[in-house]
């Protein structure tokens, strides 16, 4: 049951999805930790951790993940817990590579077309959307701790993210730098 339950939201998701991996994670918090409670929170940021730091697009690693540890979390061997990942991870793409070959010459043929336009005008906006609603999701207790448990911790965390922000938009310093940095920072603080 869980097998098919993946496939049909990881369908979902993929079909649905605009504006890439992060505009997914809102989807994919959604359906994987609020409505099936297959994983937490704090196993929803680790998976986030993990898909930005692992090679490909982060929406295909996230289900990859959240496969693997909704069957181990089912109590399913881990062997079945390969073919769920599996299963995940094809689910999220297969809609949409099917959709990209129907429509791809059809959008090629009418790019100029105003209605054409209009709606890729219309989409962007929702992508932002999406993608905000990502970041908001990752401010919570497990990334920035919380000020009733380690109050120092909190202010830290509070402070890296800052200095991040204002280093990367601001200054316009290297992201790899930005990380770094922090990650050494991190350690001493």
């Amino acid at each position: 049951m869980l097998f098919l339950k993946l496939f049909i939201v990881f369908s979902k998701i993929g079909i649905f999805n605009f504006g890439g991996g992060y505009a997914m994670l809102s989807l994919i918090y959604s359906d994987v930790v609020v409505k099936n409670h297959w994983i937490s929170n704090a196993e929803f940021t680790d998976i986030v951790a993990i898909s930005q730091s692992t090679p490909g697009p982060i929406g295909i690693n996230a289900a990859t993940y959240v496969g693997y540890v909704s069957a181990i979390n089912a109590g399913y061997p881990e062997w079945m817990a390969s073919i769920a990942s599996v299963i995940a991870s094809l689910s999220i793409i297969w809609l949409p590579f099917i959709l990209m070959i129907c429509i791809s010459h059809y959008l090629m043929k009418h790019k100029n077309n105003p209605i054409v336009e209009n709606i890729f005008k219309a989409l962007r906006p929702t992508i932002i959307g999406l993608i905000a609603a990502a970041a908001v999701l990752l401010m919570n207790k497990e990334n920035f701790g919380s000020p009733s448990d380690d109050l120092y911790g909190f202010i830290v965390s509070i402070v890296l993210f800052a200095g991040a922000f204002i280093a990367t938009k601001q200054f316009k310093v290297n992201p790899i730098l930005v990380l770094l940095s922090c990650g050494v920072l991190g350690l001493f603080f």
